[in-house]
């Protein structure tokens, strides 16, 4: 049972992330960029991957989400520690980025963890504790 609580810890922790990405990030990234001098072209080009990135939170907690909470079927381990590799690799863009530019990207905060959790919780489910 201690996989499925950490594969829930990593769906929820990445919802929240989702949910301050979507409601935090527009007012602190998105509404400044679409109001400065930057071209329209580059404009419309960032704010397409803002949302992509705002699908992919979303739906990876979904699947984090679904995953814990399924009682009868086992998790998709597969899929779930594909999930945190990319969680893990894009906390690390942020750390290269933050001290490459030597200014705080806080963003792996939150995603780091995402990572680790499904990772543990595939790594207990190995280990045959499920």
């Amino acid at each position: 049972m201690k996989t499925k609580i950490s594969i829930k810890l990593a769906g929820f922790m990445n919802l929240f992330g989702a949910l301050v990405h979507t409601f935090l990030g527009q007012t602190t990234l998105v509404n400044p960029l679409m109001d400065s001098d930057l071209n329209a072209q580059a404009k419309i080009e960032w704010l397409g991957v803002w949302h992509i990135v705002t699908v992919i939170l979303f739906a990876t907690s979904y699947v984090y989400l679904n995953e814990g909470f399924k009682s009868k079927t086992p998790p998709k381990y597969t899929l779930i520690k594909q999930i945190s590799w990319l969680y893990v690799l894009f906390s690390l863009i942020f750390i290269i980025v933050s001290i490459w530019q030597q200014i705080l990207a806080p963003q792996w905060i939150l995603l780091l963890p995402v990572g680790l959790f499904g990772f543990f919780g595939v790594s207990v489910a190995k280990k045959g504790t499920n």
